[in-house]
């Protein structure tokens, strides 16, 4: 997400100076390098997590925080301090270099703030192929297109979604005692080329990812069903809107909104199979797992409207469309993707 952000910025915003800063540990994040060199962004090697490192960036007008260690299982089976450093402490460390610049700050959230067991109460209806919410969700802060900013947050959301929400409470306090004018965009699932997806984080890249090279896949939990459903946001489209934050700011200042592909741009894995064979031309094998895995949704969609009513910002992709590029971005690079994605 950052690299592509930062790449789409140098080139919609001519004469800008863009500064990536990243420790490189996600696996494959080295490919980056040479794109940002290439339309000429700065890259500063350092860590959210070491406010030593900050003392190496120049002042800035704008931070834009899509730092995070982004799996929902993490620190579930290990300790959970690389999750709260980076997410927690890193966005402290990020905020004091705002203070010190007097920047103003876009975060980058997400839609795992909302509580598990509330989502999982939303009413629903069952297709062939999916999970759909009901025309009375029965639960606060649900509509049929999704979920809104007023959904309640009372209630465990993983690991994971508690430092992205501790993190929008600090971003709030220094927002209005410590002059750091912020937005909070709550996304959904980001995806698009350029991703190196896990099990755990980026399952749309890795799901076409398997199909292409041969290799197995499942499907867990819900019965083994594969009917759980998502909305999808391509970094396109979050760009869109980070472009429209950093023109308008005043417009977005001091708001939280959801930002996702809504129900126009959702999928559930057994669809998400269907496009990635017939992109592919391969079937592999899917284990059917009824177990039920620890922080999993039945269903999330976003509901847009109140980001739409801000400036008329709306995705524009399909899940079609999201998958074809994944595709072409996978297929002209598939010998340097393979011991990534494979």
């Amino acid at each position: 997400m950052g690299s592509n952000l930062a790449i789409k910025i140098k080139q919609h915003f001519v004469g800008s100076e863009v500064i990536a800063f990243d420790n490189l540990k996600r696996r494959g994040s080295e490919l980056n390098l040479v794109r940002l060199k290439e339309v000429g962004i700065s890259f500063i090697h350092g860590d959210v997590r070491m406010k030593s490192d900050f003392a190496e960036i120049p002042d800035v007008d704008y931070v834009i925080d899509a730092s995070a260690e982004p799996s929902v299982l993490s620190g579930l089976n290990s300790s959970p301090d690389y999750l709260i450093d980076t997410n927690f402490l890193g966005t402290i460390n990020c905020l004091n270099y705002a203070v010190r610049s007097k920047a103003k700050m876009i975060f980058i959230s997400t839609s795992r703030v909302y509580p598990i067991a509330r989502l999982n109460e939303i009413n629903f209806t069952e297709t062939d192929s999916r999970f759909e919410i009901a025309q009375n969700p029965g639960v606060l802060g649900c509509t049929v297109d999704g979920i809104t900013e007023d959904f309640p947050v009372q209630g465990p959301r993983s690991l994971y979604g508690a430092t992205k929400l501790a993190s929008e409470l600090m971003i709030e306090e220094y927002h209005e005692f410590l002059n750091v004018p912020s937005i909070i965009n709550r996304c959904g699932v980001i995806t698009g080329p350029y991703q190196m997806g896990k099990v755990d984080q980026g399952v749309i890249v890795l799901w076409l990812a398997k199909h292409y090279y041969n290799k197995a896949l499942g499907y867990f939990g819900f019965n083994g069903s594969g009917k759980q459903v998502r909305d999808i946001l391509h970094i396109d489209d979050l760009f869109s809107l980070i472009a429209d934050q950093l023109s308008n700011f005043d417009l977005y200042k001091g708001k939280t909104l959801n930002a996702g592909g809504g129900r126009n741009c959702s999928i559930s894995l057994r669809e998400l199979t269907d496009i990635c064979r017939n992109l592919t031309g391969k079937t592999i094998p899917i284990q059917e797992v009824h177990e039920e895995r620890i922080a999993d949704v039945r269903i999330y969609l976003t509901d847009n409207s109140y980001a739409t009513s801000i400036n008329n910002w709306k995705p524009l992709h399909t899940p079609e469309s999201v998958m074809e590029d994944i595709y072409k971005w996978l297929h002209a690079n598939h010998q340097q993707l393979e011991p990534i994605l494979s």
